[in-house]
């Protein structure tokens, strides 16, 4: 059992490793010393902007949010004539979508061999945008024009199939994707950013296609036509809320993860068929499954996530991206991923981020 000075050490050191880290651009690196997680992703620096905004590092969050707007606005040219052929019928090659994950810098990372078009990351920057505004009562009109482009990219975008949170299966539209999105419209809207109307067509689209095809045994399911979950999908109930996260489709999607996902002493893993590095528990999930169960009332549980994220820090008080030491679903593939990159990314910025964000919400740092 970890004590209020244990949490308090650790989110000291969490920060520290978050703003420590961040560029001067502003850009969070995902783990500085995994060479191939060197870029900054607009999905994982948004939650690791989330928890320096919430844990007493404003000024990084904006700085973070500010790098992305000028990552944005750079490509001001490239995302209409997407929109624009998106609207005349046309289907733009993968290499003209924005990508994912930028130079520290905000520039493309070229062709590194690795696949790049993803729309969720997009969807998640403007919730924590909206989010970080309103909790810090922040002007909204520098973003405006940035907003803009973000939502016209998204409103163009969010039925087509990309690759998911995990950079895999681009052949699908994935029910996390569809939440990311969701979730980040509407945030706009609230903040006065965006224009309701063309928000509130896309939000209902995208509702009532997964509803008629993203649904299995009642519950969210990993793409569209699939009966499977995937552990993203709690970011559609807590925090984007693109379902009820007290009804009973979040109910019933968090019973499904529960059953297929999460371990009795606490950790997640991604999904039943992963392989990456043996198919471990992330650190990053037990947050957003902590997150969840805090906000629906299962603090016990959420308090069980909080302290299996902190058994996992190193010596020195480092998180990891997977848990080392623990059951993986596919054993034999971890030393494959060990021989190609190296023991699994640590520090992972994102897994100390969903550490704050969970003992923020559990009143443990106070």
């Amino acid at each position: 059992m970890f004590t209020p000075d244990d949490h308090r050490r650790l989110a000291a050191k969490s920060l520290e490793v978050i703003t420590g880290n961040q560029a001067e651009s502003g850009a969070y690196p995902a783990c500085p010393t995994y060479e191939v997680y060197g870029y900054s992703w607009f999905r994982d620096g948004s939650f690791i902007a989330e928890a320096a905004s919430r844990v007493g590092a404003p000024a990084s969050a904006t700085a973070f949010h500010d790098w992305c707007a000028r990552a944005v606005t750079d490509r001001a040219a490239r995302i209409e004539a997407l929109v624009a052929a998106i609207g005349r019928g046309e289907r733009p090659a993968e290499a003209e979508y924005l990508p994912t994950r930028y130079t520290l810098a905000g520039e493309d990372t070229g062709d590194v061999g690795w696949w790049d078009f993803q729309t969720d990351g997009y969807g998640t920057w403007l919730w924590a945008l909206a989010t970080h505004l309103d909790r810090h009562g922040l002007d909204p009109e520098p973003y405006r024009e940035t907003v803009r482009l973000v939502v016209d990219y998204l409103t163009a975008t969010w039925d087509i199939p990309c690759y998911d949170w995990w950079e895999e299966s681009k052949e699908q539209r994935h029910g996390a994707t569809l939440g990311s999105i969701h979730g980040g419209l509407s945030a706009a809207v609230r903040a006065g950013l965006a224009d309701p109307t063309a928000v509130f067509r896309t939000t209902a689209a995208i509702e009532e296609t997964v509803a008629d095809q993203g649904m299995s045994a009642g519950h969210l399911a990993k793409w569209l036509g699939s009966d499977a979950v995937d552990a993203s999908l709690l970011a559609c109930l807590t925090p984007f809320g693109s379902v009820d996260p007290q009804g009973e489709v979040a109910s019933r999607t968090v019973a499904a993860i529960e059953r297929d996902l999460v371990e009795p002493e606490g950790g997640v893993h991604r999904y039943l068929k992963d392989v990456f590095y043996g198919g471990g528990q992330w650190p990053v999930l037990a947050g957003f499954l902590g997150w969840h169960y805090a906000r629906t009332g299962r603090e016990a549980d959420a308090r069980r996530e909080l302290d299996w994220i902190a058994s996992h820090a190193t010596d020195g008080l480092l998180l990891p991206e997977q848990a080392p030491g623990v059951r993986l679903l596919a054993p034999d593939h971890l030393q494959r991923w060990i021989d190609r990159w190296g023991p699994n990314a640590t520090p992972l910025l994102w897994s100390h981020a969903m550490y704050l964000i969970l003992a923020d919400e559990l009143g443990v740092l106070a």
